[in-house]
């Protein structure tokens, strides 16, 4: 098995866990009322084109999709990063289309910010535990745009402990990707 597919093996693994309880922080940080929900099932790939997975997981009556990638740099090397990947979700059930989220091996720092970079736009996250998603939601379709027209993607974050940590994601593949979703039901 080769690294590459190992490391989305273990994305896959922690998206399927991380998605619903990510999807709960959000709503508890934003102070929605929050649902409670039981593990998230195993999702099901669909296809993977390039660098990004389309894949899907029923939630209730409904389906989750969403795309993911992992990073193709981590900085510094010289830490323990864990698992890290970018996700774009589609949930229809709960009328949320195209979500960007950032997820970290690691809790980030308190009231910290991440930011994601496209060809040299910014876009700025709100961050809880090991999550962030775009601080204002009116800019999540200018986000998931640039990364169809974009070329290259950073995320930027600050760990609990401090470090400054920087990953590099490959855009190649996400426009399929998000096509791919675009149906989710």
């Amino acid at each position: 098995m080769s690294v590459r597919t190992i490391a989305t093996a273990s994305a896959l693994i922690l998206a399927s866990a991380g998605l619903a309880q990510a999807q709960a922080a959000k709503t508890t940080a934003q102070a929605k009322p929050q649902q409670t929900q039981a593990a998230a099932p195993a999702p099901t790939r669909i296809q993977q084109f390039k660098a990004w997975g389309a894949y899907s997981y029923k939630a209730g009556a409904s389906n989750v999709c969403y795309v993911l990638s992992v990073p193709t740099t981590k900085e510094p090397a010289s830490v323990d990063h864990g698992d890290i990947f970018f996700i774009v979700s589609q949930r229809p059930g709960q009328n949320i289309s195209y979500e960007p989220q950032a997820m970290m091996g690691y809790t980030m720092q308190a009231n910290s910010k991440v930011t994601v970079t496209i060809d040299n736009k910014n876009f700025t996250m709100f961050t809880k535990d090991r999550a962030a998603w775009v601080e204002n939601a009116a800019e999540e379709p200018a986000l998931v745009a640039a990364m169809k027209t974009g070329h290259n993607m950073t995320v930027n974050a600050v760990s609990g402990r401090g470090t400054k940590t920087n990953y590099a994601y490959n855009l190649q593949g996400v426009s399929a990707a998000l096509k791919q979703i675009e149906t989710c039901k």
